[in-house]
C-alpha cells in the first residue's frame, strides 16, 4: 500500500502540470484564434478604404446644365449629348435641367441651382460664370424687303432701304422674343448714328415667321442665330414672298463696334448662303457675331470641366448627327485678353496642360504606400503585443529549466531525475508548440538549446555519480 500511495503520490504532479499545460495551449489558441481575427479585421477594413478612395476617384460624375426653352435648338443638343455621354458610359454625365429662356438659366447657373448653362455671352452672366466650350457663333442678319410701303400709304411705294442710317422713323421686326437682340440692335443702331428711340421694334417668337412677313407695318427684318439657322432662312423666304426680294443691310461699324463691345466680333455673311438661285445675299455681307455658350461655375473641378471639354469635342461627328448645330462646336478662346473667362479646366485640355491620372492622384498613391507600411508596421508590432504572453511565458519554462540544473545536484534517486526529464520533455513540446505559431523566433530557440544542452549534461553527470561510474565526455566539455 504505502508503494501504491507513493506512486499516486509521484503522479499527481504529472497530472497537475499535464493539466496546467492543457490549459495553456488552449488559452494560447484562444489568444491566436483572436488575433487572426484582428487581423482580418484590420485587412477588410484596409481594402475597404482602398476600395473606397477607388471608386470616390473613377465614379461618373453627373452635372446639371440649365438649356431652354424646350424644343430649341439648344434643347436638342444637349438631351442628344446627355444621351450620347450616358450611352457611351463616359466619366462625365449631364442632367438636362429645362428653363424658359437663357436668362432663366443663367438664373439657375448663379444661383447654384445648376453647374452648367447654355447661353449668349453678351447676356447678363454670373460673376462666377466661365466659358467651357463654344457652341455657336450667332450673327446678326439685318434686311429690308423689296416692297417697304406702310400701312397708311399702300399705293404709294417708300424708296428701298438700303443702309441702316436709313432706318430711322422706320420700324424693325425682330425674331425671338429675348430683348438681348433688342438691346443689340439698339448698340449697332447709335455705333451707325442713329437715334434708337428712332426706330420702333416689334418682337415675333420663331414660330411667327408668317405673321412677319405679312406685317405691313415693318420696314426691315433681324434675326441673330448662325448662318445656316433654319429660321433665318425661312425668315428671309417667307418676307420674300410676301414682299419682294430682300436687301441686306451691312453693318459698316462692325471693326469699330467690336473694338468698344469684346463680346462681339466682325463678321461677314457669304454671298448665296441663305439661297442659290438667286443668291441671297449676292456678296458678302458686313456683320458682327456673338458667341453661344456653355458655361460652368468657377468652382467646378478643374478635372471635371476638363474631361467635360475633352468629351464635347470628341462627339461633336456623333452628335451632328442627330444634332446639326453639333458642327459649330469649337474650343473656347483660352487667350488671356478673352472677352469672357475660360473655366481653368477648359483652358487645360485647350492648351495641352491637362494633368495626367497620376499628376491628379500621384500624392493619394503615395499616401496610400505610406499607409499600407505604416499598416504593417503597426500589424507587426501589434502581432508581438498580443504574443507578449507568451514570450513571458517561454522565458518562465527557460527559467523552470535552469532551476532544475540546480535540483539535478540534489538528486537522490534515478527516479528523480527522470521526473525531472519528463517535466522538461513537457517544456520542450510547449516550446517547440509556441515557436510553430510564432510566438518566438530563431534567437530565443538558440537560447533555449543551450539550456536544454546544460541541463543533459547536468543529468548526465548526476546519474553517473548515483550510478557509481564514470561520465562519458560531453560536446560541452569538448568545447
Amino acid at each position: 500500500m504505502l508503494f501504491e500511495g507513493e506512486n499516486f503520490a509521484f503522479l499527481a504532479p504529472q497530472m497537475s502540470a499535464s493539466n496546467d499545460g492543457h490549459d495553456v495551449k488552449e488559452n494560447r489558441r484562444r489568444k491566436r484564434r483572436n488575433s487572426h481575427l484582428l487581423l482580418l479585421i484590420t485587412g477588410v477594413l484596409v481594402f475597404a478604404a482602398v476600395a473606397s478612395g477607388l471608386y470616390y476617384a473613377l465614379r461618373p460624375v453627373t452635372l446639371r446644365i440649365a438649356v431652354g426653352p424646350l424644343g430649341s435648338d439648344d434643347q436638342k443638343l444637349i438631351q442628344t449629348m446627355a444621351e450620347t455621354f450616358d450611352r457611351e458610359r463616359n466619366a462625365v454625365r449631364l442632367s438636362p435641367v429645362l428653363t424658359e429662356s437663357a436668362t432663366q438659366s443663367l438664373a439657375l447657373l448663379g444661383a447654384s441651382n445648376a453647374d452648367l448653362a447654355v447661353a449668349r455671352g453678351d447676356l447678363e452672366l454670373p460673376r462666377d460664370a466661365e466659358a467651357v466650350v463654344l457652341v455657336r457663333k450667332n450673327v446678326v442678319v439685318l434686311w429690308s424687303p423689296a416692297d417697304t410701303r406702310g400701312p397708311a400709304s399702300k399705293k404709294q411705294p417708300r424708296p428701298k432701304i438700303k443702309t441702316i442710317e436709313e432706318l430711322q422713323g422706320h420700324r424693325v421686326g425682330v425674331i425671338g422674343k429675348t430683348s438681348a437682340n433688342v438691346a443689340l440692335l439698339r448698340l449697332i443702331l447709335t455705333e451707325s448714328g442713329v437715334a434708337p428711340d428712332r426706330v420702333a421694334v416689334t418682337q415675333f417668337g420663331t414660330d411667327q415667321i408668317q405673321e412677319l412677313a405679312r406685317d405691313m407695318s415693318l420696314n426691315a427684318f433681324m434675326t441673330v442665330g448662325p448662318l445656316d439657322s433654319k429660321i433665318t432662312a425661312d425668315a428671309i423666304a417667307a418676307t420674300a414672298r410676301e414682299r419682294g426680294e430682300p436687301k441686306f443691310l451691312p453693318i459698316d461699324v462692325s471693326e469699330a463696334l467690336a473694338l468698344k463691345h469684346p463680346l462681339y466680333e466682325s463678321e461677314e455673311v457669304p454671298g448665296s448662303v441663305f439661297n442659290a438661285k438667286p443668291a441671297w445675299p449676292d456678296d458678302k455681307v458686313e456683320t458682327i457675331s456673338v458667341s453661344h455658350l456653355i458655361l460652368a461655375r468657377k468652382s467646378l473641378s478643374e478635372e471635371t470641366v476638363a474631361t467635360l471639354t475633352r468629351q464635347v469635342l470628341a462627339a461633336r461627328q456623333a452628335l451632328a448627327r442627330d444634332a446639326p448645330g453639333a458642327a459649330h462646336i469649337k474650343k473656347p478662346d483660352t487667350d488671356k485678353d478673352a472677352p469672357l473667362p475660360v473655366h481653368r479646366g477648359a483652358a487645360a485640355y485647350v492648351d495641352g496642360t491637362e494633368r495626367s491620372f497620376l499628376d491628379r492622384y500621384g500624392d493619394y498613391f503615395w499616401f496610400a504606400i505610406l499607409l499600407v507600411s505604416g499598416l504593417g508596421s503597426a500589424g507587426a508590432w501589434l502581432r508581438q503585443f498580443l504574443k507578449r504572453d507568451e514570450r513571458e511565458e517561454i522565458t518562465e519554462l527557460r527559467n523552470r529549466i535552469m532551476a532544475m540544473i540546480s535540483n539535478v545536484q540534489s538528486a537522490q534517486s534515478v527516479e528523480e531525475l527522470l521526473t525531472m526529464q519528463r517535466q522538461v520533455d513537457a517544456i520542450i513540446r510547449e516550446t517547440l508548440d509556441c515557436h510553430d505559431d510564432g510566438a518566438i523566433d530563431e534567437e530565443d530557440l538558440a537560447a533555449f538549446g543551450l539550456v536544454l544542452e546544460l541541463f543533459d549534461h547536468a543529468v548526465g553527470d548526476r546519474r553517473a555519480a548515483l550510478e557509481g561510474s564514470t561520465p562519458e565526455p560531453t560536446r560541452l566539455r569538448a568545447r
